[in-house]
């Protein structure tokens, strides 16, 4: 979808809520926003659509109030307030429904408040503060340099017993996701600020793009090559948050001189 495109489905998008007098406020995130970055040709559309209390699920279960509803492909519900939907071009729309008070539960960072029949802008700037607070509380490094440590232990211990679609979750979800958290802890505020607050996998590569390339090249590597390569990158950029010892015993699982019992 281009971003013309986009534009026209996020107008009309707001155009068909605000004709509905059940509906209270429509709020547009992430790069549907109009914040920066803005939406390219991989976008999606991302909203919350805000009702009167008690109509939520005729905006969940009948979706005719969508832009062009007869192209929906595929529809399905991800959660207990969202739904997705596929159209048949392949665009991608996810949204939650929800009435004022059940706003307090959603999460944001980027958003613009399209349309406010109530105290939509209020509502959610409380929504904004809270999920700020909870993305700038300072993560337990030592929790996560253990779980890093320990995803790399199992994830190469499943692939040799030959689990290894077990073995590719722990190494490139698992362990990948702790050694980001504690790879942002260690950027400068500037750089930090430029990333996904709500996603530590969110444009690392746009703030340090030679780590970036460093960890997707290691990624594509087996299992085993995988995890040693990880390994070195957190040794290096971060010795201090992974003590000799733990690092020595993580070094003869991955060597192949130790047979993980897990």
């Amino acid at each position: 979808m281009t971003p013309e495109a986009h534009a026209a489905f996020t107008a009309a998008l707001v155009s068909a809520l605000a004709t509905d007098p059940d509906v209270v406020g429509a709020v547009l995130l992430g790069s549907s926003s109009g914040l920066p970055p803005l939406p390219d040709a991989f976008s999606d559309h991302d909203f919350f659509v805000v009702t009167r209390p008690g109509v939520q699920e005729r905006f969940r279960t009948t979706l005719g109030w969508l832009p062009d509803a007869a192209a929906i492909a595929l529809t399905f519900r991800e959660t207990a307030h969202g739904v997705k939907v596929l159209y048949a071009g392949g665009h991608l729309a996810e949204f939650a429904v929800f009435d004022l008070d059940e706003l307090a539960v959603a999460r944001v960072n980027r958003y613009r408040v399209a349309l406010d029949r109530a105290d939509v802008a209020t509502r959610m700037e409380r929504v904004r503060a809270a999920s700020s607070a909870e993305a700038s509380a300072v993560p337990d490094l030592g929790w996560h340099a253990g779980q890093f440590l320990t995803a790399l232990v199992v994830g190469t211990g499943r692939d040799a017993r030959g689990e290894r679609l077990s073995g590719h979750v722990f190494l490139r979800c698992h362990a990948l996701r702790h050694l980001l958290v504690l790879l942002h802890a260690r950027l400068p505020h500037d750089a930090a600020a430029r990333l996904d607050n709500l996603d530590p996998h969110r444009r690392f590569e746009l703030v340090r793009p030679d780590l970036g390339h460093e960890l997707e090249a290691a990624l594509r590597q087996p299992a085993p090559a995988a995890a040693k390569a990880l390994l070195d990158i957190a040794v290096r950029e971060l010795p201090e948050l992974l003590p000799s010892p733990a690092r020595a015993a993580v070094g003869l699982v991955l060597a192949g001189d130790l047979r993980s019992t897990i």
